[in-house]
């Protein structure tokens, strides 16, 4: 064999000789090995924290479990027979009784406002003075023209019993006599006109003194002392609301007239409530006044009035309240708390505890209700035990063990004093139980 062929097969030989011999590298097996121990705890916590059943959402599963190893605390409350008042509600706007806006009837100068703005008034009471002094001048001279013309009657007068005298003794013509008493028939119509002026005067006078025509309270001051006003201002003086009482104008549906006139034909007063724009805050109590005559073709709606005493200042004029009217009382309804009814994909209904401690879906038709009362037209009966709280981890068919709202109160609180989260649970812990 010739030395160069010797020399290539052992080159060829010798790489094969070192990479059997040679160890592979540790390194490459180490990110195999992490990933295997990541996917391993992975899969170890997941059946340990959601022990769902496979093919089924572990929350449906962990509720399934519940209802099927301990029953759910709830509370429940038998449906009882009774009566039920069936009530129309609407929308209303506080008026005042009366209002009057406080004008001038002379005109003058302002010089004194003695009440304030706010204040309280009586019917009567002073609310402005105008220069009174052009008023006293014209009621001197209205008297000063009464007297002047009053001595000229006096003197007609005696110039008439002298004629009457004569025309006895034939001295003059019956023609002057006539014509004397004509004059002091005159004089007599002119004292009645003066007497007329005399009492303008006087009333004029008294015009320059404001006072409330009726009472109640003020508003703002139109104007200041000082100025010169009119019985022409279209502003006035001041505006007078009277609040006590006060009424409220309120509307409901047409097809409620029946019911309403009703129950004005049977000559009760009928109660009107009165609560805030939310409706939870009761304002005040009064009675239905009167309803109006025609209904308004463009809303559907008639509007009625209501008078309140408000003697406690709660109704304010303008205000916005709603109108809660009582026109029927139902007897012998099946009442149960508000808290019991539920909505849902079968509408309305009821969790109905039956004997053996499980609950039942009854559907239910609800009726008027009143404050935390419901009437239920069908769906149950009377006696009916009916769950008013904890329904929401509730089931047709579910378990439950009643309680009283203390003690599920009571309950709750400990539980959430002595449960940790999940999150904060030692790994070592849950690693023991496991392997226990």
């Amino acid at each position: 064999m010739p030395p160069n062929d010797q020399t290539s097969h052992a080159t060829n030989l010798s790489p094969g000789l070192d990479e059997a011999h040679a160890p592979r590298p540790s390194h490459r097996r180490w990110p195999w090995i992490a990933a295997v121990v990541v996917l391993a705890l992975v899969a170890a916590g997941v059946w340990y924290w959601w022990p769902a059943a496979p093919g089924q959402p572990a929350q449906a599963a962990r509720g399934r479990a519940d209802q099927a190893g301990r029953a759910l605390p709830v509370v429940a409350a038998p449906a009882r027979k009774g009566s039920i008042d069936v009530y129309l509600n609407g929308l209303g706007t506080v008026i005042p009784r009366n209002t009057v806006t406080v004008r001038s009837r002379v005109d003058g100068q302002l010089v004194r406002v003695p009440f304030k703005e706010g204040d309280m008034v009586k019917s009567g009471d002073l609310l402005a003075e105008i220069d009174p002094r052009p008023f006293q001048v014209m009621l001197q001279q209205a008297q000063g023209q009464m007297a002047k013309d009053q001595a000229l009657l006096a003197n007609a007068k005696v110039d008439l019993e002298r004629y009457r005298t004569l025309l006895a003794q034939d001295s003059i013509s019956k023609q002057q006599v006539d014509t004397q008493e004509s004059l002091v028939r005159q004089y007599q119509a002119t004292i009645e006109a003066d007497q007329g002026a005399v009492d303008n005067a006087k009333l004029q006078l008294t015009y320059s003194k404001v006072t409330a025509p009726i009472g109640g309270r003020v508003g703002l001051r139109q104007i200041d002392p000082g100025n010169i006003i009119h019985a022409a201002d279209q502003n006035g003086l001041v505006v007078i609301a009277q609040l006590t009482p006060i009424t409220v104008v309120f509307t409901l549906p047409e097809d409620s007239v029946p019911r309403v006139m009703k129950r004005l034909a049977a000559g009760e007063a009928v109660p009107i409530e009165a609560f805030d724009r939310d409706g939870k805050v009761k304002l005040a109590t009064g009675k239905l006044i009167t309803i109006d005559n025609q209904i308004d073709t463009t809303t559907g709606t008639v509007k009625l009035k209501a008078e309140f005493p408000n003697t406690d200042g709660a109704l304010f004029p303008n205000q916005f309240v709603n109108v809660r009217m009582p026109v029927e009382t139902r007897t012998d309804a099946t009442l149960v708390p508000n808290a019991a009814i539920q909505r849902g994909a079968p509408g309305t209904f009821v969790f109905a505890v039956n004997d053996d401690r499980s609950v039942s879906v009854k559907p239910v038709k609800v009726g008027p209700v009143q404050g935390e009362t419901t009437a239920i037209d069908t769906g149950i009966e009377p006696g009916t035990l009916v769950v008013v709280d904890g329904t929401d981890k509730l089931r047709e068919g579910s378990k439950v063990e009643l309680v009283t709202r203390d003690a599920q109160a009571a309950g709750a609180a400990s539980g959430s004093r002595g449960a940790a989260p999940r999150g904060d649970r030692p790994r070592g812990e849950g690693g023991r139980k496991k392997s226990e």
